[in-house]
């Protein structure tokens, strides 16, 4: 099939509008839980060595959500519990992506910041050679500043039809050391590095691990992917496993933790309910390395919502709850 077919081609909702998301929410969730340096008895072997990176859970997973379809207390109210991980998307140079009313509300309700940073128009080059440094540098004195831990994803899905960089892997690599070095170098710290590819490259362009920055300057890696379902006759159903199973693997290659920035799946085709109730036990099989996972939840190029049916906010409700993404 076309792999172009099955991007999606959309503006996402950056912090500027969410904020409006955060600030009419009702409600507020109790931390529970700690983030262990040390791994848990039972956690398998393939998992144990990255239970000391930053905001890894001592045992399962950490789930998170967009939120797309309702504010966070509609939310909450909906599956009857707050995920710990919010994602949000923002603008890399005309917004403010560290001192965002959001992350601020997510702090204080206990829940991580997901910041996903999105170079929309900007030549590569110029974050270099230091066109952007004086911002960089108020970024990065600003997480200091915060003094708690959260996610910055930037460009993710860059081997995608996103094409961050326009596709060249030494000019993403060089960006994103850049803006890493200038990081450290104010020592902000507490900042945790996602480097996100999508699971399916754009036809004729580099693979995935092209981009990679490097140990040094990722802290957990992370995979986009979603089941399209069977809409387009050119389609077919993907199974959650399925739809990490080829970049699964040169993933956990780098020993690092990994988090699915972005999933969801379509209705058409087979049940999305089934879908759902594959998750947890395909991460606790065949993904030790998965250590959070965060849902989609938009109608967008396709009903991506957890409550698309009955049958998928019953089904997402369970996962919700479930002690392995509640550690």
């Amino acid at each position: 099939m076309s792999l172009d077919l099955r991007r999606r081609r959309t503006t996402r909702i950056t912090g500027v509008v969410a904020v409006a998301t955060v600030l009419v929410a009702t409600a507020a969730v109790t931390r529970t839980g700690a983030f262990a340096s040390e791994p848990a008895a039972s956690v398998k072997p393939a998992a144990q060595a990255v239970t000391s990176v930053a905001l890894v859970p001592a045992q399962g997973a950490l789930l998170g959500q967009y939120y797309g379809n309702g504010t966070i207390a509609q939310t909450t109210q909906r599956i009857g519990t707050t995920p710990r991980v919010h994602l949000t998307y923002y603008d890399f140079a005309s917004d403010d992506w560290i001192t965002s009313p959001v992350s601020k509300a997510d702090f204080s309700a206990g829940r991580i910041p997901l910041v996903n940073v999105e170079p929309n128009d900007v030549d590569f080059d110029d974050i270099v050679n230091g066109t952007y440094d004086t911002m960089l540098r108020k970024r990065a004195d600003d997480a200091k500043a915060l003094g708690q831990k959260f996610f910055i994803d930037f460009a993710a899905e860059m081997n995608g039809d996103e094409g961050w960089g326009e596709h060249r892997p030494a000019a993403y690599i060089a960006a994103w050391r850049h803006i890493h070095d200038i990081f450290t170098a104010r020592g902000a710290t507490n900042v945790v590095w996602v480097w996100c590819p999508n699971n399916e490259t754009s036809p004729g362009t580099p693979a995935a691990m092209k981009y990679y920055p490097g140990d040094r300057y990722v802290d957990w890696t992370g995979i986009d992917g979603y089941n399209w379902g069977t809409s387009d006759p050119d389609f077919a159903w993907q199974t959650f496993k399925s739809v990490f199973a080829g970049l699964y693997p040169q993933l956990a290659a780098k020993g690092k933790p990994i988090i699915i920035g972005e999933m969801s799946s379509d209705e058409t085709g087979q049940s999305k309910a089934t879908w759902i109730n594959q998750v947890v036990p395909t991460l606790k099989k065949d993904y030790p390395l998965i250590k959070a996972v965060v849902w989609f939840d938009i109608k967008k190029e396709r009903d991506w919502r957890i409550n698309s049916s009955a049958s998928a906010l019953t089904a997402y409700r369970n996962l919700a709850k479930d002690p392995y993404l509640n550690p």
